[in-house]
């Protein structure tokens, strides 16, 4: 199934939560770390009490690198796991010189068989393309972040009075002609997302921050039901899968995901 219809049945059936899998050994239940690889049996439990209610499920390429060929492998193995239905999303923010991105983009396409990756678009059109000429992908570009640098560069005013995350959004528009891109814009933004939502057009919308970085549910939601726009992902990482650090997580996990979906579906109403 082509990604973009992965999202679109996911969301016009009420369901926007992107389940983060950013994953720390540290921060998991203690009787997990008597397993060969407790990420791995953390994650199977997280995705098998989400899978019902997850629109999409994010890994965060970073907490599976830093251990090497294992934690590749724990990655692979995890994504292996998440129903065929589902978006994957390959949290790599990847972006560099054509040939390098060509083999960033076959790394994420063709062999881990990602349905979507972030990217940032700060190298330009050709840093972008590789992953471009996947036409039955999403490719998620950074525009404006939920952290506090986004006003080192996203936040900074242009020459024409314009914001620079305002000329990216422009840009993805611009460049989204096989209806292959979307844009990560951060939910504690909350203002400039009122603001701005009317230039996204149809692109499919990535929002990290709700949750531990402070952004509000309600408010992200609301400003998507009052401009009838369907297509956008709410991501939760820590607040939904650390919700519990007894043998009862999974079930706890449960009860938090169905409890947003329906807070979602109580303002979409």
């Amino acid at each position: 199934m082509v990604a973009l219809e992965k999202l679109s049945k996911k969301t016009a059936a009420g369901f926007h939560i992107c389940v983060g899998l950013d994953t720390d050994i540290k921060k998991i239940p203690q009787h997990l770390l008597d397993y060969d690889d407790p990420v791995f049996e953390f994650n199977k439990i997280i995705i098998e009490s989400t899978a019902s209610y997850a629109c999409a499920y994010k890994i965060n390429f970073a907490f599976y690198e830093k251990d090497g060929a294992k934690g590749i492998g724990t990655l692979y193995n995890t994504l292996k796991l998440i129903p065929a239905g589902i978006l994957t999303i390959a949290d790599a923010k990847r972006g560099d010189i054509g040939n390098t991105s060509e083999m960033y983009a076959q790394s994420i396409f063709d062999y881990f068989n990602f349905d979507s990756v972030t990217l940032h678009p700060y190298m330009g059109l050709d840093s972008l393309s590789p992953f471009f000429k996947y036409e039955d992908k999403i490719n998620f570009i950074l525009t404006l972040t939920s952290n506090s640098g986004s006003s080192d560069f996203e936040k900074q005013k242009l020459a024409n009075g314009k914001y620079l995350y305002q000329f990216v959004i422009k840009k993805v528009n611009e460049w989204n002609t096989k209806s292959n891109c979307g844009i990560v814009f951060g939910a504690t933004n909350s203002e400039e997302l009122r603001d701005n939502i009317t230039t996204f057009k149809s692109l499919p919308v990535l929002l990290p921050g709700v949750g531990t970085q402070g952004g509000s549910l309600e408010e992200v939601v609301q400003t998507f039901v009052e401009h009838k726009y369907n297509n956008y992902l709410i991501n939760i990482s820590r607040a939904l899968i650390y919700t519990d650090n007894t043998s009862k997580f999974g079930d706890l996990v449960k009860q938090t995901i169905i409890r947003l979906d329906s807070a979602i579906r109580s303002i979409e109403k």
